[in-house]
């Protein structure tokens, strides 16, 4: 681990390991901590467990598995290489395909204006709002079409398929995103035109000093225009002003991570994200 950074890495692990607490249980597997929602949501990950004494082993992650198996749970894993080394060999020796992200973090001296990126609008939604849970169903269905052709190359999926994903939200859900928003452990924005709609979404998890910006999606037949971009940074610049001086990200693939260099955001390790290799097939 580059000394430089320990500290950084320390403040993550504690950050990742904060995320799901309030609203996931925690079970023990040696070295790994699985996170296991209670009621409705999108399910967690398992991830290196603070404090333990050695790092995973091939046993801990198939325990995790089996466990998540029993519960019906994606089979997922996620940990920053920098910080526990030994897993990237154990998870691949067990199957699994790992994602090599490029884990970078926001210099907020080189942040810009979000209006100098692109000419679209971005927009911070409101708790109280009387669209806001559109909006969020509007961004969750942004993420959808954008994430089913990841990457950054321009494609013909738009508006139309966008609002061909629109889901119903459960109530459980629009209010935990309600609540996590109007205490300031959430912030959601989305980019887009009174015409087209919305393009682009994104949010951000905010855990004290420390958030995460996540899930920043454009739709296909809107990339090239900066829009990510200009997201990012509005985030960016909304976490700033709350007080949160360490904000982060992990890109797709290097291609994306040009993206947030833009933005003011630097390389500093690599964030793995595991799963079965025949989801990737």
């Amino acid at each position: 681990m580059d000394p430089l950074h320990k500290d950084i890495f320390d403040r993550l692990e504690h950050f990742y390991d904060a995320v799901p607490r309030d609203v996931a249980g925690a079970e023990e597997h040696g070295g790994l901590v699985l996170f296991v929602r209670e009621g409705a949501g999108w399910p967690f990950y398992a991830r290196p467990r603070i404090g333990a004494t050695k790092p995973p082993s091939l046993a801990d992650v198939t325990s995790v598995r089996e466990r998540q198996r029993k519960l019906g749970l994606p089979e997922a894993f996620e940990w920053v290489h920098e910080t526990t080394p030994e897993l990237l060999a154990v998870a691949r020796s067990a199957g699994l395909h790992v994602l090599e992200a490029p884990l970078m973090v926001l210099d907020p001296a080189a942040l810009p204006d979000p209006t100098t990126l692109s000419d679209v609008a971005v927009r911070v939604l409101a708790a109280d709002s009387p669209g806001f849970a559109a909006d969020v169903a509007a961004r969750r269905a942004v993420a959808a079409v954008s994430f089913a052709a990841a990457g950054t190359a321009p494609g013909d999926a738009g508006p139309a398929e966008r609002d061909a994903a629109v889901t119903e939200l459960e109530l459980a859900a629009l209010d935990e995103e309600r609540t996590r928003i109007a205490d300031g452990r959430r912030i959601s924005a989305l980019a887009g035109t009174s015409t087209d709609g919305a393009l682009a979404s994104g949010m951000a998890m905010r855990v004290g000093d420390v958030a995460e910006i996540a899930g920043v999606a454009t739709l296909p037949a809107a990339r090239r225009r900066g829009l990510g971009a200009a997201l990012t940074a509005t985030l960016a610049w909304e976490l700033h002003a709350a007080g949160t001086d360490l904000i982060f990200l992990s890109a797709g693939s290097d291609d994306i991570a040009r993206v947030y260099l833009r933005v003011g955001f630097r390389r500093i390790g690599t964030a793995c994200i595991a799963e079965p290799a025949a989801l990737i097939a």
